[in-house]
C-alpha cells in the first residue's frame, strides 16, 4: 500500500505531488511486488518463451528438433515493467529461466543488443545459478560472467548480453535499463552470438561457435 503525505505539521511545505513527475506515476508503477517463485512483479503481464520460439538459437539443431518433438516446455518468461518515459526514466523486467540443456548447451535466452546502442544494464541475480554472455558488437570481445543469487552484472553499452541458467532450478534476475534503450533482437537473430556456452564434464565452457559441430552434441 503507498500513502501520499500531502503536509504535516512537522514539515508544511512537504508535499509528494510537488516533486517532479511524481504524479505522472501510476501508484502500482512506484512500488510492486516480486514473486520469485511464480515469476511474477505485482500484476504486471509477462511475456512466455517456448523452446518452439527459439529455432535458431541452439547450435545442435539435431539435438533441438529431438526435444521439440518430445515436447514443447516453456524456457523462460520476463515480466517488463515501464514506470515512466523520457529523460532519465528507468524500465526493468524480471526474468525466470528454466533449467534444461539442448544437447550440451543449456537453455537460454535469445539475446538481444540495446536499439539505442549507448544504453547500459544492470542485472541483479536473485535464485537460481546462472551466466551471462557478454559480446562486444564492434570486435565480437567475449565474456563469461556469473549471473547466480547475489551476483551483479554489468553490461556496457553495445554490448550484446544472453542469459543461460547452468543449475537445477529455475535462474531469476532482475534487469534495470534506461527507459530509451529499446531491444533490437533482429540483430542478433541474424547472426547469433560467437560464441556457445556448453557443458563440459559438469561445467559451463564457453566454445567458439565455428569450432563447434552440428548436430554432434555441441562437441568440437
Amino acid at each position: 500500500m503507498l500513502f501520499c503525505c500531502q503536509g504535516s505539521e512537522a514539515r508544511p511545505s512537504f508535499s509528494l505531488m510537488a516533486v517532479p513527475g511524481l504524479a505522472s506515476v501510476l501508484p502500482e508503477h512506484l512500488a510492486a511486488h516480486l514473486d520469485l517463485g511464480a515469476g511474477t512483479v505485482g500484476a504486471h503481464p509477462g511475456t512466455e518463451r517456448f523452446l518452439s520460439d527459439l529455432r535458431g538459437v541452439f547450435h545442435d539443431e539435431v539435438a533441438y528438433g529431438e526435444a521439440l518433438a518430445r515436447g514443447n516446455p516453456l524456457v523462460y518468461r520476463v515480466v517488463g515493467v515501464a514506470p515512466a518515459e523520457g529523460d532519465g526514466q528507468l524500465h526493468y523486467g524480471l526474468g525466470t529461466l528454466q533449467a534444461g540443456k539442448i544437447g550440451q548447451e543449456y537453455f537460454l535466452t535469445k539475446g538481444h543488443l540495446h536499439a539505442w546502442r549507448p544504453a547500459a544494464e544492470v542485472y541483479v541475480g536473485l535464485r537460481g545459478d546462472g551466466r551471462m554472455i557478454l559480446e562486444e558488437e564492434a570486435t565480437g570481445r567475449t565474456r563469461l560472467v556469473p549471473l547466480g543469487a547475489g551476483d551483479v552484472v554489468y553490461v556496457p553499452g553495445h554490448t550484446a548480453h544472453r542469459t543461460a541458467n547452468v543449475g537445477s532450478e529455475p535462474l531469476v534476475y532482475l534487469g534495470i535499463y534506461p527507459a530509451a534503450a529499446g531491444h533490437d533482437y533482429a540483430a542478433i537473430a541474424e547472426r547469433n552470438f560467437r560464441c556457445c556456452l556448453v557443458e563440459r564434464e559438469g561445467q559451463p565452457v564457453l566454445v567458439e561457435r565455428a569450432r563447434l559441430v552440428r548436430g554432434a552434441g555441441g562437441r568440437p
